[in-house]
């Protein structure tokens, strides 16, 4: 098998996330390719397109929300993430039973919470509750601790949350809006139930086209599901060998790699952005020195920078309403003078994105 070096997995990684350069497609054709967007952070996915698409304009994920083409539910590993709405009727089941490991092992809201209730009167209250209108978790806790007395709301809210395909509705999720996650149901919202039987192989398949070459263990790690290993094998799949690890990772037949030599432009990505919790192994963009040195909550919880494909910064946006914004960058590896000038570039054109403040700066810290 042939061998991949570190540096030709990330360019391999980074032209299917669409972060050589920038495409010319729809935010709808975004997501699908991406088979969805992590956002429980509800505007990330606008900077992740941003950073994926040429002239995205922020209007367009909002309108796809607002016709209900697109969704924002729990899907990969039982998190929020932002699909076409087809996609969340075809692949939310395989999801089920992540989430129902969710439920029953959450130290919070399972365990012996939820030991003995019937599970089926639950839902169906849950459901009954959203059918009248959509639902804040609060509004849950409300509508079900007087049916279930000597059990603890808050868990019943999350396991309806969680056991039944719920979405969250705009203006949750639309720029330049807000508001509390505010639930309904797939069928409720869109009219449609989701696919009784659904597709895992092509699941698999979009998901080696959207994150690989990749193993086993990273799309498990991706889905937040098990067993895929049986998947792979009945596939029709080429395999490579990781030249750092010698793990076996598989990818789609006749899918050309980009040379490893491939200059790649400086990117900023999203807090939870897609490309960072997509894979067992993160060391095709981040060094295992810096993953020692910071917590993956500090990395995910913050904006990143990619560098020559490699994260090398953190960032964060601070706004004082439309008086000023400061994009403030912390380095997490030295910086040469053309990576820190190249930085600084990408970073006014995020703020010129992001904000029509006054006044904007960009900051290093460090």
């Amino acid at each position: 098998m042939r061998k991949l070096s570190l540096r030709a997995l990330n360019r391999a990684t980074l032209a299917r996330q669409w972060l050589i350069e920038r495409r010319s497609a729809t935010a709808l054709e975004a997501i699908e390719h991406l088979v969805g967007m992590q956002a429980q952070s509800p505007l990330a996915p606008y900077v992740g397109l941003w950073t994926r698409l040429t002239d995205f304009d922020p209007a367009e994920l909002a309108s796809l929300l607002e016709t209900r083409q697109a969704v924002r539910g729990s899907m990969m590993r039982a998190t929020i993430h932002l699909v076409s709405s087809r996609d969340f009727l075809a692949i939310r089941p395989l999801i089920q039973p992540r989430l129902e490991r969710e439920v029953y092992a959450n130290q919070t809201y399972g365990r012996h919470r939820l030991e003995g209730v019937d599970m089926d009167a639950v839902l169906a209250a849950g459901t009954a509750r959203m059918t009248t209108a959509p639902a804040t978790a609060v509004e849950l806790r409300e509508h079900l601790a007087p049916l279930w007395p000597d059990r603890d709301a808050p868990s019943l809210a999350h396991a309806v949350r969680c056991l039944l395909p719920t979405i969250q509705v705009p203006p949750r999720g639309i720029w330049g809006k807000g508001g509390n996650p505010t639930m309904t149901t797939a069928d409720l919202w869109l009219g449609t139930p989701i696919t009784p039987t659904p597709d895992v192989d092509a699941v698999v398949l979009r998901y080696l086209a959207a994150y690989g070459p990749a193993s086993v263990a990273d799309a498990q790690s991706w889905s937040g599901l098990t067993r895929l290993a049986e998947v792979f094998d009945r596939l029709d799949l080429v395999t490579y060998t990781d030249a750092e690890s010698n793990r076996t990772l598989y990818d789609l037949p006749d899918t050309p790699l980009p040379d490893e030599d491939t200059e790649v432009p400086t990117r900023f990505l999203p807090e939870y952005d897609n490309l960072l919790l997509s894979h067992a192994d993160r060391t095709r963009w981040i060094t295992e020195a810096d993953r020692t040195r910071l917590t993956l909550q500090e990395v995910l919880t913050r904006g990143s920078i990619l560098h020559n494909g490699r994260g090398t910064a953190l960032w964060k946006l601070t706004k004082q309403g439309k008086k000023s914004a400061t994009l403030e960058i912390e380095p997490i590896t030295k910086l040469t003078k053309p990576a820190r000038n190249s930085i600084e570039s990408e970073a006014h054109q995020l703020l010129a994105f992001t904000t029509e403040a006054a006044a904007s700066e960009v900051r290093f810290l460090g």
